[in-house]
């Protein structure tokens, strides 16, 4: 390639697709893999796959790809999870793109998740455009709770083949995530000052259901998008009636304050 290119990973006891994770970005001038302190063969893997290794305690994703990119000395970054794999086809898709990326300062690539059974082809899960090709001094990350994404100040495309996407090793581990990625959201609009009820927190839920299984063809996913669909009803509605504790928990706390000083 004619651009110089690292290859990113942010890792945590990703030792299940990390050696296919790092394989695949074997094209990359140097790879990349900063660690918060894993306790498997994470690093091991890493340093076998010839990737230079960083161990830095997580300070949230927004701060650990501004510390990552401080160690970066290469214009370009091709940035993957430690779940995900690029497909031969988007292999080479990159490597042309960056021999000569004329005006782009990023491209997007499609990804495609396994989830329950199969590949989730619809579902509104594909294609996942994500932006992971980017120019390093062009681009900034936007971080939403728990959620993190790539931004960039300049002209873009979209490439083919697909990212391919490992995200949950069953459905344990997705309700799991759903559990964290609710509270983490919930306590974020909470500081927001957004307020939510009941009804609404229901109406979030089936809206978000039938986006997934009708709008979206959920539907044409079979056992696995009728699952989703359903989990995708769990987390809106769980976000916003866990809103709806913390403003009941922080009126009761109130309440108690003001009978205890009322009595002082």
């Amino acid at each position: 390639m004619s651009c110089q290119v690292t290859g990113l990973v942010l890792t945590y006891n990703g030792q299940r697709y990390l050696k296919k994770c790092l394989e695949s970005l074997n094209f990359c001038d140097q790879i990349l893999v900063v660690d918060s302190e894993s306790t498997d063969q994470t690093t091991a893997i890493a340093r076998q796959c010839g990737a230079r290794v960083i161990v830095n305690p997580w300070p949230g994703p927004a701060r650990q790809f501004e510390f990552a990119f401080k160690h970066i000395n290469t214009s370009w970054v091709v940035s993957l999870d430690q779940d995900e794999i690029l497909s031969p086809r988007l292999q080479q898709e990159i490597t042309s793109a960056l021999q000569n990326p004329s005006d782009y300062t990023g491209f997007y690539c499609p990804r495609t998740s396994f989830y329950f059974d199969r590949f989730i082809r619809h579902s509104g899960w594909y294609p996942d455009f994500l932006l992971r090709v980017f120019l390093l001094e062009k681009t900034y990350i936007h971080t939403s709770g728990p959620h993190y994404g790539f931004r960039t100040r300049g002209k873009t495309r979209k490439l083919s083949g697909d990212i391919i996407h490992y995200p949950y090793q069953n459905l344990k581990e997705h309700l799991d995530k759903i559990n964290y990625y609710t509270q983490e959201a919930a306590e974020e609009m909470f500081a927001r000052g957004k307020t939510t009820s009941l009804f609404n927190a229901l109406g979030h839920g089936l809206g978000r259901f039938l986006k997934l299984y009708i709008l979206k063809r959920g539907f044409l996913d079979g056992r696995a998008g009728f699952i989703l669909a359903i989990n995708s009803f769990f987390y809106a509605f769980h976000k916003y009636i866990r809103l709806l504790e913390l403003h009941t928990k922080n009126k009761s706390r109130k309440k108690s304050k003001k009978t205890i000083d009322k009595h002082t």
